[in-house]
């Protein structure tokens, strides 16, 4: 049996021993975290400043820019001082922290991904009952719901991946990532952390048929539109959400199910980079590019 370690901090991976190497993490990662600050930053000040964004649809915008911001808040900016310090620690309760966030901004991302299809399953197949179905009290309950239940189920995975022993301080990644923290646990699971587990497993699949079947019935409805503008016009507003759920969904699913190796590798930070770095730079992006309101309101702001 393996001998039980009190944990007061853990290492993270070291990108390099050299000091150019470690410089050049910061300055890719400084610019990577300034590069999406700034495009979720833009999309929050457009929907704020212009009174003509505030509808439902553009409050659940709003959110996703908070939560990618967030994403990238709790595990770039501790990496980047890491490299410029030349060190690799992050204490007990800092992991614990950044496991606590981490995975409260990603549920409720997935979360929000999720109601953002049924958003647009009203929209185009109930066009009529639209303003009865996602009006701003509704949307309002909604968004709550989205962040007290994954607060909640942060609480939980936290506690349960915590709970136990950990009979080795070195974690394979640049940040307290699940998998590899996982693996180092004295006992394995917990009875907590399988039930989480097994919980999280039912919700995503439940989600993503939830999805595909909102899609499914979204297409039907186009399809039938007569006029090929009309059915063009429809496709645009989906596409967008299609495009963030697939770089967000089939990235994570590849991390997470891939076994977490004993020796840290390019391949797992390509994964993790995939679905929780890129996803926030590009979002935001993604639909301001396909969107003429939020694009005129930017560009009155970078004037101003």
């Amino acid at each position: 049996m393996k001998n039980q370690t009190i944990v007061s901090f853990f290492l993270l991976m070291e990108f390099s021993k050299e000091r150019h190497l470690q410089l050049l993490h910061f300055f890719l990662f400084f610019i990577l975290y300034l590069a999406t600050a700034t495009a979720n930053l833009f999309i929050i000040s457009a929907v704020a400043f212009d009174h003509q964004l505030h509808s439902p649809m553009y409050l659940f915008l709003v959110n996703l820019a908070v939560q990618d911001l967030g994403i990238v808040s709790v595990i770039v900016p501790k990496s980047m001082i890491n490299s410029v310090m030349n060190t690799r620690h992050i204490s007990y309760f800092g992991c614990i922290a950044q496991v606590f966030i981490f995975v409260c901004f990603e549920a409720s991302e997935f979360s929000l991904l999720t109601v953002m299809a049924y958003d647009r399953y009203v929209a185009i197949c109930h066009p009529l009952h639209y303003e009865l179905v996602m009006n701003w009290k509704a949307c309002t309950k909604i968004v709550i719901m989205v962040w007290v239940t994954s607060l909640l189920y942060a609480m939980l995975h936290t506690s349960g991946i915590f709970s136990t022993p950990f009979c080795s301080n070195v974690v394979n990644h640049f940040f307290c990532e699940i998998p590899y923290l996982l693996k180092l646990s004295c006992s394995g699971f917990n009875l907590t952390e399988t039930g989480v587990i097994i919980l999280s497993i039912i919700v995503i699949l439940g989600c993503f048929i939830f999805i595909i079947v909102s899609y499914t019935l979204i297409f039907q409805a186009v399809l039938s539109i007569p006029s090929v503008k009309g059915r063009q016009k429809s496709f645009s507003t989906c596409l967008p959400h299609l495009i963030v759920f697939s770089i967000f969904l089939v990235p994570s699913c590849l991390a997470y199910l891939k076994p977490p190796s004993n020796i840290s590798s390019y391949l797992d930070f390509s994964l993790t980079a995939l679905y929780s770095l890129l996803p926030p730079l590009f979002n935001p992006i993604i639909y301001s590019i396909r969107n003429k309101n939020i694009n005129s309101i930017l560009t009155k702001l970078l004037r101003f």
